[in-house]
């Protein structure tokens, strides 16, 4: 009798298995399109894929098709919402170390023409590992003849900051951004790539007018400086301006509006502090010669891709500037006057997602890359 019953106890005890098995089955289901009201728009965000592991940038190709970095060193093709199984071979040598790996993507301004794919990238160089950026020709779904355009040096050890948000502005020069790698005091010093904004020309040489060119005690590469570790970049659709946002420690990340040799300050002032509680620099929050942020956040939301809207598919958002927040796991949509941010509004967070890259697609549409080992590709449409 009690065999009997403990047999009985098992099989309801599977079938409740099975039905909560398949609940959840069909809740992740429903989850694949979720709507939310936000204060100017109904969204529905839809996901187009998933398994992709940690990605990190996305860029759109002419013919419908979208690239997706991963950074364990892979860079992917989805089509027509399908994510292609191989990744596409030709990618320079990548080191996958803690924040490190396979990170930025971005075309050539010419891409239609000249079919060239920037990537950027963590990778082995002089007994350390540093942010290399390279590009390639993408023919025939693979990259050929690639060339390392620019090493972060000197290179260091360890798996943080390494920033490598790339970015083209109206004129064709190519900007770079370069994390402290974790040794802050590296930002203040202008023989040291570290903690920087690099801009270049499109083929890695150096322009003629940037800031330091000419100084005997400054590598002229460097176009700005006192960075801590930026990773969201985009061009103002007006004024062709180029925004960043970059980490704080705790608090203190920053949207910073992006000027020829100047000095954002990093650690010497900051609005954030140490993650043991401790002051970092000289404990102060503004100092002269040093930059102001247009904007930050105490607590830190970790801010990551980030995308002016021009788009018609939601006209009420047209101009704003929209954010991914990795810790606070939502996108940051920040109202603009000029230069500066009068109004934010926090979308998404019921989702729960580390959102790790924000573009606007040719659509009009929002699109999102999920910081996880299972990351998501995600489109925001109006929902009404």
């Amino acid at each position: 009798m009690t065999r009997g019953g403990s047999t009985v106890a098992r099989s309801r005890a599977t079938q409740r298995l099975v039905l909560t098995l398949l609940a959840l089955s069909l809740t992740a289901a429903c989850s694949a399109e979720t709507r939310f009201d936000t204060r100017e728009h109904t969204v529905r965000v839809v996901e187009v894929t998933d398994g992709l592991e940690h990605p990190w940038s996305l860029a759109f190709l002419p013919n419908g098709d979208m690239l997706v970095t991963e950074r364990p060193g892979r860079l992917r093709i989805v089509r027509d919402g399908q994510l292609l199984p191989d990744p596409v071979p030709g990618l320079p040598d990548i080191r996958a170390i803690g924040q490190g790996g396979l990170l930025d993507l971005a075309l050539h301004p010419a891409f239609d023409s000249n079919r060239l794919v920037y990537v950027s990238y963590a990778a082995d160089h002089d007994r350390g590992v540093t942010t290399h950026v390279a590009r390639g020709r993408f023919e025939d779904e693979a990259l050929h003849d690639v060339e390392v355009l620019f090493i972060a040096e000197p290179a260091s050890g360890g798996g943080r900051h390494f920033g490598s948000r790339l970015l083209f502005d109206r004129d064709g020069y190519l900007y770079i951004t370069v994390g402290d790698r974790g040794t802050m005091d590296r930002s203040q010093r202008l023989d040291d790539h570290a903690g920087t904004t690099i801009r270049l020309y499109d083929d890695g040489r150096i322009p003629g007018d940037n800031p330091f060119v000419g100084r005997n005690d400054a590598r002229p590469e460097i176009y700005t400086y006192g960075n801590r570790n930026a990773q969201g970049m985009a061009l103002h659709p007006e004024t062709g301006d180029v925004w960043q946002n970059e980490h704080g420690p705790r608090g203190g990340d920053e949207v910073n509006l992006i000027r020829a040799g100047i000095n954002y300050g990093w650690p010497v002032i900051t609005h954030g502090v140490d993650y043991s509680g401790a002051t970092i620099g000289e404990g102060i929050t503004e100092k002269e010669g040093m930059e102001q942020p247009v904007h930050h956040w105490t607590p830190s939301i970790a801010p990551s891709g980030m995308a002016f809207y021009t788009g018609d598919a939601f006209p009420r958002w047209q101009g704003n500037l929209f954010v991914g927040a990795l810790a606070h796991t939502h996108v940051a949509r920040l109202v603009m006057d000029g230069e500066r941010v009068v109004e934010e509004e926090t979308l998404l967070r019921e989702m729960g997602q580390r959102i790790r890259d924000v573009r606007q697609g040719p659509d009009g549409y929002l699109w999102l890359l999920t910081d996880h080992r299972n990351g998501r590709l995600l489109r925001v449409e109006p929902a009404e």
